[in-house]
């Protein structure tokens, strides 16, 4: 039989990355994969967090086989599932044993929508947060009440943030998709980052210094055209931007040589200045102009904020190299 797994979110806000290392965890066990969205509690939806996690996920790089598929959507067949073995309360509320069913509204609970669904869908394996672990022998008595063999149950560890709690926004800069994103930390580092935790056996502390490792390997493997891409400019300037630390960074270098801050330079500079005019004129590339101005004790400084206007950047070399000869004359005219 193939392994049928699933990821069911709830649409209550961004995707947080306990919840995408459970989404890569069923999508690695699973030959086929599906994407359910758990809205059986209206009233915690958040208008338009569907759409961002579709949009995360598929940021990620991950795939599913069917859905997005809402539980709402099945709502009569919940419906059903709960009268063939639950009791009416005074309040009209569908009960089985300790938990409610349906609510007096006949809207279906988390425990019989996870339930049946996993039934429906033929799911043999669901691997989530260990947060999740008391919910595991109700579901299984429901299961088998209903006449339905549940599926194999997995719980891995939690991600926690400095404080050795369950990871949020109150204990990490960084909890969700969107957060990283936000950092310019490009979708292959994290998710080399989560691969690499797997199905964790225990809680593990967000490593945030090795996810900004990776996102410096991730930003490596790049090719110039999607480096280019990624950080808004044209692909000369790739490779001036290849020591870019995250995608933020690589847009900041790419601004400040695209449109650096005007900068007019003391009369020291000059000859340094002079000198890259005349080797630049003379068609020799970025790396020899900086290895003749050393040889010579020119200011580097200098030359650096006479073509980008900054102090610190990309090397020297490259950002000469992307720079088309009449530009970076203009430049060190100005400067002066």
């Amino acid at each position: 039989m193939a392994t049928r797994t699933r990821f069911a979110p709830s649409p209550t806000g961004p995707l947080h990355l306990g919840g995408a290392l459970s989404a890569l965890a069923n999508r690695r066990r699973g030959e086929w994969f599906l994407l359910r969205i758990d809205d059986t509690d209206p009233e915690r939806e958040v208008a338009g967090a569907l759409d961002e996690i579709v949009a995360d996920l598929e940021w990620l790089g991950l795939t599913w086989d069917e859905g997005p598929l809402r539980q709402s959507d099945r709502a009569e067949r919940h419906r059903e599932a709960a009268r063939s073995v639950g009791t009416e309360d005074e309040e009209g509320a569908i009960r089985f044993g300790r938990f409610t069913l349906l609510r007096p509204d006949g809207s279906p609970t988390y425990h019989l929508a996870s339930v049946v669904d996993d039934s429906d869908f033929r799911i043999t394996h669901v691997v989530r947060g260990s947060d999740h672990q008391a919910n595991e022998a109700h579901q299984q008595e429901l299961a088998r009440a209903l006449g339905i063999e549940p599926p194999q149950y997995v719980h891995h560890g939690l991600l926690l943030g400095e404080d050795g709690k369950k990871l949020s926004k109150r204990n990490s800069p960084v909890a969700t998709l969107a957060d990283l994103r936000a950092a310019g930390i490009p979708p292959e580092a994290v998710r080399a980052y989560l691969d690499e935790l797997g199905e964790p056996v225990h809680d593990v502390q967000l490593d945030l210094p090795r996810v900004r490792r990776l996102a410096i390997d991730a930003i490596a493997a790049l090719d110039d055209e999607e480096l280019a891409a990624r950080a808004g400019a044209p692909v000369e300037l790739a490779r001036a931007l290849r020591g870019a630390r995250d995608l933020n960074e690589a847009r900041a270098m790419a601004q400040a040589i695209l449109e650096p801050v005007a900068v007019t330079l003391p009369e020291e500079a000059r000859p340094t200045l002079v000198r890259f005019a005349e080797l630049r004129s003379n068609g020799l590339d970025g790396k020899e102009i900086v290895r003749e101005l050393k040889a010579v004790g020119g200011d580097l400084k200098a030359l650096r904020l006479a073509l980008t206007g900054a102090e610190r950047g990309p090397e020297l070399w490259a950002v000469i190299a992307a720079l088309p000869a009449e530009e970076a004359l203009r430049r060190v005219d100005a400067a002066l």
